[in-house]
């Protein structure tokens, strides 16, 4: 009866090939020209799956990479028993998103928000909160908090604005012709605040991660101001909604940037989604060989 083959993979550096053993005959293959092209690639942007870091070691640490919606240098979680849940909450984030901003710029004569209050339920709320709960199971806190929150926030737009449903904002318009505008605006200024929070968080990160925080904090702060400062009729100011609502789509569209990059890898896509480390960065100084492999200073 013959043996099986024993198959054993390691060296996913792009220095490194695939080592084959069969029997008690090793059988040594050597990358392909656009394997290794591929790699070296990856391994300069320094990120995701096509980085190919190997940490079975236990020592090695990732840098910093919104796809995998973490802002800083870190250690993945030894046998991760479920896949990276940072672009499905980026994606159901940026889907509702893209709709509320085209709704708030007046895209075809739209001023109503209630279309997305069922995305704001079923994907940029529910979704978001389970993705931020499997972060929370990989031992992402950054990533936890953040999808969870925002997946929050978005069930509770929905509450607020579901026509006919809880009555909010006609109870408060009842009370006071401005309540609801006044109480809205503050709503959205405390995300604002929260949201520069997880901004300080990106400042060492990649310019794609920190523009998409930047951004969505922008358009939080104009929204909030749009129904603060209200135009003469009483109404939400028109050219600062619009503005905010041009900010939203600019952070969908960062959003699912960074999704793409967490999804694509060498076995789905032909190219690499560059995610720009800052200079400043653990990665930048790594690259500039003043930090180690773990972050720390060179002597």
């Amino acid at each position: 009866m013959s043996a099986q083959p024993n198959t054993e993979f390691t060296g996913n550096g792009p220095d490194n090939f695939n080592k084959e053993t069969n029997g008690n005959s090793p059988l040594n293959r050597e990358m392909t020209h656009e394997e290794h092209q591929t790699a070296k690639a990856a391994a300069h942007f320094g990120y995701g799956p096509l980085a190919h870091v190997n940490t079975s070691a236990g020592g090695e640490r990732l840098p910093a990479f919104g796809g995998e919606f973490q802002p800083g240098l870190y250690k993945q979680v030894k046998d991760r028993g479920i896949a990276n849940p940072a672009p499905l909450g980026l994606c159901a984030f940026a889907l509702t998103t893209f709709v509320l901003g085209l709704i708030n710029m007046g895209t075809r004569g739209l001023s109503a928000p209630n279309i997305v209050v069922a995305l704001a339920f079923g994907y940029g709320g529910l979704i978001q909160l389970l993705a931020g709960m499997w972060e929370m199971a990989v031992g992402n806190t950054f990533g936890a908090t953040a999808l969870s929150s925002y997946g929050g926030f978005w069930l509770s737009f929905a509450i607020i604005l579901t026509p006919g449903g809880f009555d909010i904002e006609a109870t408060l318009t009842a009370a006071s012709p401005n309540a609801f505008a006044d109480e809205f605006g503050l709503f959205l200024m405390g995300w604002f605040i929260f949201t520069t929070i997880l901004l300080f968080c990106t400042l060492r990160s990649t310019v794609a991660f920190f523009t998409l925080f930047f951004t969505l904090d922008m358009a939080f702060m104009l929204l909030g101001i749009g129904y603060l400062h209200r135009d003469a009729a009483g109404a939400p100011n028109p050219p600062v909604i619009k503005a905010g609502g041009f900010f939203a789509l600019l952070a969908a569209f960062l959003a699912w940037y960074n999704a793409l990059a967490g999804i694509a890898d060498d076995s789905n896509s032909f190219f690499i989604v560059p995610v720009a480390h800052f200079p400043w960065s653990v990665k930048a100084m790594q690259e500039k060989g003043k930090l180690d492999a773990d972050g720390n200073k060179m002597a």
